[in-house]
């Protein structure tokens, strides 16, 4: 057995120094002579006795030197207070008298001359006790209030004095391992950016002709699309030191801070150019001034740094190797005179993958995972439409967690599925037990959305189909697998996502006579469609080739466009909620007689799925096709 380990202990100066302290106490404690207090009677009484050697007299006491022998006549009675040296009995004793005020000197000083006793008088230096007690005591408390109380406020010491300096983080050259390699799915602006790199490492090839390096670059796209992850890019491409930092970094509670920051931060990236200064969340200090476009309440603070801003983006000179990069998911809340030409030159597009940046996104990210044979990284993307870089990455280590936690060897394609189903269902929920009947409901419901994506030639094929809860209210899901990513949709294409949205409700009142609360979200899904055909798309026949609403919304957030503007009267309310609900009732008519007409195969497939909980690839397939033969079943 190893002995005990021993702690290392850290050498400091103020443990010698606390080891000093201590000798020293011990020392005067143990070393000084005797001292006896007695009262002025008693000193009187050894004076008249001949054994006070020598006195010594201040304002306050009289200090003494008894005569050798004189100690046991000058023993302390209770209450005095002696101290000796490791118990020795001292040829010399030494004692103080407290010296009563009114008392005349001058007999004192008779009777010490009459008995022949040796005195002086001595000034009692008070300076270093009355420094210490007045001043540096005091001091030193209040000192250590006002520190507790900074800490407590989550300043430091210095926060008071550093308000007005940037809090960027600087990254170094050696710091930033992130390359072009590390970015994946963003083709097009991974090359936009390539061309700022070479700006930095040849700004000659471009000023030789009279071109002038771009002074910023915006990269504006969703959450999660690799903005921050580009910027870190360029700067470990082009080898300069990299400014990181947020816009509410820059607005405090102290009016002038932000103007501030934003001067020391352009001061800072001066020194150390080449370099980039990348502002994140730029909208947090870039929003539209005065209350126009709808931002009323802005206040001054914020003004004025997004002024300093761009009077600093102004004045810099950009040959100097001073790139400023900002991101954003609001640019359409950006005041107009931060993106004109000369402050934000470009503007780089950071939207969604596709489905071949989806696949490039998730080998980028599964390099350092251990994957098993059979893994398709295609199906994969192709399973995830709409989905960021942020959103795969995190499919990725869901699905590793899965499968070290299963005690796998590498990570299979179950493992990669079961973390696409949490990521967009939820967790499963295993305590979430459904009765027999309700099962049976849920069934049936989703057998009805697979049977209408079957059914219908625009709807996208189904891939699997669960009953299995997740999420907080989801008590089953049908996943279907788009074949492409599809930036434009016809009326039909629309009609038929509608159609099978109403596929479970439709199903449900087929197989039971009534229905459900579960079509809960599939009606708020298909009521959107069908609004957006009426009101965006112009795909009414009644009301014909027009828009209706208006006001601004946001370009790469959902629902986060302000408050819609209605610009139509009461009477075109009335119809478009008509067309809406004819668009509705006509395709859920067309559903319903479809499930009434497939209604053998689907209890058929409800069945099977009640007793597997899920089912995909050819078993589906075959199921929803009703060719599965008696001997299959």
């Amino acid at each position: 057995m190893k002995g005990p380990i021993r702690q290392k202990t850290q050498f400091s100066l103020i443990y010698v120094l606390i080891a000093a302290l201590v000798l020293s106490v011990l020392q005067s404690w143990l070393l000084a002579p005797q001292t006896v207090e007695v009262p002025m009677s008693r000193f009187l009484a050894l004076v008249r006795e001949d054994k006070v050697e020598r006195v010594s007299l201040t304002d306050k006491e009289i200090r003494g030197t008894l005569r050798p022998g004189a100690l046991p006549a000058a023993a302390p009675r209770p209450g005095d207070r002696v101290r000796t040296f490791l118990g020795a009995e001292p040829t010399v004793a030494i004692f103080t008298t407290t010296r009563i005020s009114g008392v005349d000197d001058s007999t004192l000083l008779k009777e010490l001359e009459a008995h022949k006793v040796e005195f002086s008088g001595r000034i009692e230096n008070t300076f270093w006790r009355d420094l210490l007690f007045g001043w540096i005591l005091p001091l030193g408390i209040m000192a250590g209030i006002w520190m507790f109380l900074m800490r407590r406020i989550g300043g430091g010491p210095t926060q008071a004095l550093s308000f007005g300096r940037s809090k960027a983080k600087i990254f170094d050259r050696k710091e930033l391992k992130t390359s072009f390699a590390d970015v994946a799915g963003v083709d097009e602006a991974r090359a936009e950016l390539v061309e700022v790199v070479d700006f930095l490492r040849h700004p000659k090839k471009y000023q030789r002709l009279g071109g002038r390096i771009p002074k910023g670059v915006l990269l504006v796209g969703s959450p999660g699309t690799g903005k921050t992850l580009l910027a870190r890019a360029v700067a470990g491409e082009a080898d300069v030191p990299f400014f990181f930092l947020s816009g509410s970094e820059f607005v405090e509670m102290f009016v002038g801070v932000g103007a501030a920051r934003v001067r020391d931060l352009f001061e800072q990236a001066k020194e150390k150019a080449p370099c980039i200064v990348f502002i994140d969340e730029l909208d947090a200090i870039g929003k539209t001034r005065g209350g126009a476009g709808g931002f009323v309440g802005g206040h001054d603070e914020r003004e004025q740094t997004l002024n300093q801003l761009l009077a600093e983006m102004d004045g810099f000179d950009s040959s100097k190797g001073v790139i400023i990069m900002a991101a954003t998911n609001r640019p359409e809340v950006l005041d107009a005179a931060l993106l004109r030409a000369g402050r934000f030159d470009r503007q780089v597009v950071v939207d969604k993958p596709d489905v071949r940046g989806r696949e490039a996104i998730l080998a980028v990210h599964a390099r350092n995972v251990t994957l098993a044979p059979q893994v398709d990284l295609h199906v994969l993307a192709a399973r995830t439409p709409g989905m960021a870089g942020a959103d795969l990455a995190n499919i990725i280590n869901e699905a590793a967690l899965l499968a070290a936690r299963k005690g796998k060897e590498a990570v299979e394609m179950a493992d990669l599925e079961e973390a696409i189903d949490r990521v967009i269902g939820g967790l499963e929920r295993k305590s979430r037990v459904l009765s027999v009947k309700e099962r049976d409901i849920v069934a049936h419901h989703e057998i009805g959305h697979a049977l209408v994506a079957t059914s219908l030639p625009h709807a996208d094929p189904v891939h699997k189909v669960t009953i299995i809860p997740r999420g907080v209210g989801a008590l089953g899901a049908t996943y279907q697998l788009p074949l492409e990513d599809r930036y434009l949709l016809t009326r039909g294409e629309l009609e038929d996502r509608i159609a099978v949205l109403l596929g479970g409700r439709a199903a449900e009142e087929v197989v039971y006579g009534e229905i459900s609360t579960g079509a809960h979200n599939d009606l708020e899904r298909s009521t959107e469609i069908a609004r957006l055909m009426v009101m965006q798309y112009g795909m009414s026949d009644k009301l014909g080739p027009m828009t209706f609403g208006g006001g601004q919304q946001a370009l790469f957030l959902k629902g986060s466009g302000f408050g819609q503007e209605r610009e139509y009267g009461e009477d075109t309310a009335r119809a478009i909620d008509d067309e809406t609900r004819a668009i509705i009732d006509r395709i859920y008519g067309r559903v319903r007689d479809l499930m009434t007409a497939k209604k053998g195969i689907l209890m058929e497939a409800a069945a099977e799925l009640k007793l597997n909980e899920t089912l995909e690839g050819d078993r589906l397939r075959a199921l929803l096709a009703g060719t599965v033969t008696e001997g299959a079943r």
